[in-house]
């Protein structure tokens, strides 16, 4: 007797919107690609990329399983976009955000609230050594306990680890405490977690400043596993 194939999950549907309204990051074109080659290669979702701030709406989000921020600055979203956006995720659908995603809407208190910080300064362009904090999540699973990489080092405000579940962290003993701009007392530098929102989930990494970053295997499976957590897979 021929068995017959158990049918395949359709793929979710992931929004990847680069709007920028402040700082234009140049890594932006090549970030659609590699979160395109993510699609394609895991077969896990389908993306659509944008600039349009005005799909994120009651109606344009409809029939997404997740919407992914790379952004800047105050986006051109009025109230009634911004309500939609919240309570998407809030009803059980998925935020993630990369890099300056936190860099964006700082007039727009809830928007902080949901992905659980604000920019506050990147002291570090530099080599540094991240911490694995969870090495049970799907984005962090494939890393070691510690490992080095070069990018635009972020610290945060409005952030509390008492609010997120932190997965990767930089280790404080990597870099110049002392330098330029340096903000946290507490010595405490997340640099990617998870929380819920309602009943949905957000992701949010802040690497990815460098070109090279993107092309770096361990952080297109770091987002991979991000972006497939977030979508609810």
């Amino acid at each position: 007797m021929v068995g017959t194939l158990a049918p395949q999950p359709a793929p979710k549907r992931l929004l990847y919107l680069t709007h920028t309204a402040g700082f234009r990051h140049d890594v932006l074109p090549l970030s659609h690609q590699v979160v395109r080659e993510l699609a394609k290669s895991s077969g896990a979702f389908d993306v659509t990329v944008t600039e349009d701030c005005s799909v994120i709406s009651e109606a344009g989000l409809r029939g997404y399983d997740a919407v992914f921020f790379y952004t800047t600055g105050e986006l051109p979203m009025d109230d009634a976009h911004k309500r939609a956006l919240i309570e998407f995720v809030r009803s059980g659908k998925g935020f993630a955000g990369a890099h300056s995603a936190t860099d964006t809407f700082y007039k727009w208190p809830e928007y902080g609230d949901m992905i659980g910080g604000y920019f506050d300064g990147h002291p570090w362009h530099e080599a540094i050594t991240v911490r694995v904090e969870d090495r049970s999540h799907p984005a962090t699973g494939h890393l070691p306990g510690t490992f080095d990489i070069t990018d635009e080092i972020y610290q945060f405000r409005d952030w509390s680890r008492d609010r997120v579940h932190v997965l990767l962290s930089l280790d404080p003993s990597s870099v110049d405490l002392a330098a330029r701009g340096v903000n946290r007392s507490d010595r405490d530098f997340a640099l990617a977690w998870t929380r819920e929102y309602g009943e949905g989930r957000v992701f949010y990494t802040a690497l990815g400043h460098r070109a090279e970053v993107w092309t770096d295997e361990r952080f297109r499976q770091h987002l991979l596993g991000g972006l497939t957590w977030a979508l609810g897979r």
